[in-house]
């Protein structure tokens, strides 16, 4: 006996009943319990395609889902990036301004120090001379003569114009260096300075090296400069990065000595090594190290990772090291890890090309 099978999704089979050893007649009952057999075959395979048919749709829009979650990150990354890259080109437009109309008043100042200090003296001869001429002032001149304290001014005026020289001069180099430290819009790669760049960074960062609390030593800078010749590269944007590496580092060090007793920091002050050097000709070395808090394998890895941060909510975007790493490693074609462990510091090694690839007609040489 025979009994057809047929599903909803459109399939066809039979189910086959035999009786081997002699003829047999089917009963009634018999025929429709194979028929109700028949019929729940068909909707447990209906059921197993619609089972299948689920579990493959819901894998799609799981993969949908993640590729979307994805895109949205990669989104909010490059929105939160193309910001910090548009802010970073203001603020090098608004410092190369500030430096600009501070330059022209130091300037004037500076020019100005030199013929002020010879016209003092000028008049310091020519009292000097009246006196020697006229040792017996009226009481009126005596009286003056008190209450000036004219030797203390003659002995005053020369060191405050002096000292006036001096930051005067002191404030045309920090001008240089903000200059320097802005060209963070320049569309083209230049030959510069690397040294350069790290000193211009730490004469703006001169105000954190010198310790903002009591009992706490100022950070000692120690420079290792190679031999290096003229970079190829963006120098805005390294600057950018010297300046991220090297706040992180000043941070790590006053938190560590936060935790420290007042023997042991002087024992031991907050340290900055920078090493530069070539490597195979054609590779520049810059090693920036610090013996500060020091991070786990845990925060080491997601160093790099966008928003990760260690600082409290508000005083952090976590873009800094991510920033860095793209201009170190997508824009120059070099590399950047973190070697650090809890309590010994950390070294962040940079390591990019002397001479860029395919790139040297668009390369300007600065003098």
């Amino acid at each position: 006996m025979l009994i057809p099978i047929h599903t909803q999704s459109g399939e066809i089979g039979v189910i086959c009943c035999s009786h081997i050893s002699k003829p047999r007649f089917w009963s009634d009952t018999e025929v429709e319990m194979l028929q109700a057999v028949g019929d729940q075959i068909a909707i447990a395979i209906d059921q197993a395609q619609l089972l299948q048919q689920s579990r493959l749709a819901t894998a799609t829009a799981v993969e949908q889902a993640t590729k979307l979650e994805l895109t949205l990150s990669e989104l909010q990354q490059a929105q939160t990036q193309l910001v910090q890259s548009e802010k970073m080109s203001s603020l090098g437009q608004l410092v190369a301004g500030i430096a600009h109309e501070i330059n022209n008043p130091v300037s004037f100042i500076s020019c100005n120090v030199i013929p002020i200090k010879e016209y003092a003296e000028d008049l310091f001869s020519l009292i000097q001379l009246y006196q020697n001429s006229y040792p017996r002032p009226t009481p009126e001149i005596q009286a003056k003569l008190d209450t000036i304290d004219l030797d203390f001014i003659k002995e005053d005026l020369p060191k405050i114009l002096s000292s006036m020289k001096t930051g005067s001069e002191r404030i045309h180099q920090i001008v240089l260096s903000l200059r320097n430290f802005s060209r963070l819009d320049e569309a083209e790669m230049k030959r510069v300075d690397i040294h350069e760049g790290l000193n211009n960074t730490l004469l703006i960062l001169s105000h954190r090296l010198n310790s903002q609390h009591p009992g706490q030593p100022t950070i000692q800078v120690i420079k290792d400069y190679g031999n290096l010749p003229k970079i190829q590269c963006y120098p805005g944007q390294l600057n950018q990065v010297f300046m991220n590496i090297l706040t992180n580092a000043i941070e790590s060090i006053e938190a560590y000595n936060k935790q420290r007793s007042l023997k042991d920091l002087k024992n031991r002050s907050g340290t900055i090594l920078i090493c530069t050097e070539v490597l195979d000709s054609n590779q520049a070395i810059i090693l920036i190290g610090d013996n500060g808090l020091g991070m786990t394998e845990d925060i080491n890895r997601k160093l790099f990772d966008p928003f990760f941060t260690t600082k409290p909510i508000g005083s952090g975007t976590g873009l800094g090291m991510t920033v860095s790493y793209k201009i170190v490693v997508e824009k120059h074609g070099g590399q950047l890890q973190c070697i650090s462990a809890p309590n010994q510091g950390a070294a962040i090694l940079i390591q990019i090309p002397i001479q860029q690839q395919n790139k040297c007609d668009r390369t300007n040489e600065i003098r």
